[in-house]
């Protein structure tokens, strides 16, 4: 028998594996297709000022679901997300206002920084005193807070045009907004390169058996510390997004992120026991979690009404990611084999 016809019985296992691995993932992409359907039923005159604003609100809550995928994906998970977004909105907007657009980007590049120094210190904190992340990142995102409004009590600065037209511009043609490509740029340039080198394969070891990873000599604590910064360098991309967005900085205007953006993985198919998951998934997520609210009130809807609605969407996405680790662990219990497939 040849090489080729031993290999042809296990194109369709693979492909079925594949295709079990990322159902989750799918399933989001087919929500987002579905969503954006009813978006131009219900829209008939959808057009490319539309897929701009899109981007343009979408664009915080996809680096923050980022932000957080990365924490996730390495065991842990970070509640200081939106406060990390907020200092960095407002030092942005604060150092930002009456300058031009080379001062906005030196800003910016010290902001990133910042953010990747904060999520280092939230990580640290972590590792040396032992306790939970979730009770340190909930402490810390207290403190992250009182500093944003430290630097800037109210609503106020600004940012340059030129800086502004980095998310609400186009390129080559007003169906490519600037603010997707932006994200696509910063998420890839710093993604790829560690999902494919030795410390992402660290990153997914850890958040997949951390005991077993450290068996293979994978370094756990700086592991941790390494998800933990890159987690706040997103978070500092959210917030000069947010401030992109909006063209102001408000010390309070990321509190509302942390728990979307935790939707926002699940509902993209990270796994919150860690080790599974990627960003694409959480991206597209963030995309459809800003096209609901606006679809609500297209159709007439409420917004209150709609912001229970979305509310309700969030709490049932978080607790189906809960879930389902659970459900596939009695089916293999149950069905001798099953995770072997």
């Amino acid at each position: 028998m040849s090489a080729q016809a031993i290999a042809r019985p296990r194109v369709a296992p693979n492909v079925a594996r594949l295709l079990r691995r990322n159902a989750w993932t799918l399933g989001t992409y087919g929500l987002f297709v579905a969503v954006m359907i009813f978006t131009v039923a219900i829209h008939p005159n959808y057009g490319p000022f539309e897929v701009q604003s899109l981007v343009v609100g979408a664009l915080p809550l996809a680096f923050a679901a980022v932000a957080e995928a990365c924490v996730v994906l390495g065991g842990g998970i970070d509640l200081s997300i939106g406060a990390m977004m907020a200092v960095a909105n407002v030092v942005a907007a604060r150092y930002m206002n009456h300058h031009d657009f080379q001062t906005a980007i030196l800003v910016s590049v010290l902001v990133l920084v910042g953010g990747t120094l904060a999520g280092a210190l939230n990580g640290v904190i972590a590792l040396r005193t032992r306790v939970p992340d979730i009770v340190v990142t909930l402490a810390m995102s207290f403190v992250w807070g009182g500093v944003a409004l430290l630097i800037l009590p109210q609503p106020g600065g600004g940012a340059p045009d030129g800086f502004l037209a980095l998310a609400s511009g186009n390129v080559l043609t007003p169906w490519i907004p600037a603010g997707i490509v932006l994200l696509i740029v910063v998420v890839g340039a710093i993604w790829i390169p560690v999902k494919l080198s030795r410390i992402g394969l660290a990153l997914y070891a850890v958040g997949s058996d951390r005991t077993a990873a450290f068996r293979r000599g994978v370094r756990i604590g700086p592991t941790r510390v390494f998800s933990y910064a890159l987690g706040g360098f997103f978070a500092a991309c959210g917030g000069l997004a947010l401030l992109m967005s909006t063209g102001i900085g408000s010390p309070l205007a990321g509190t509302i992120y942390t728990l979307s953006a935790i939707s926002a993985i699940v509902l993209g198919g990270v796994s919150l026991a860690g080790g599974r998951g990627g960003v694409m998934g959480p991206i597209i997520a963030a995309l459809v979690l800003t096209m609901v609210p606006a679809d609500l009130i297209l159709s007439g809807t409420d917004p209150n009404f709609g912001q229970v609605i979305q509310g309700t969407l969030i709490v049932l996405v978080v607790m189906a990611g809960g879930l389902a680790p659970l459900l596939r662990s009695r089916r293999r219990a149950i069905v001798p084999g099953a995770s072997s497939g």
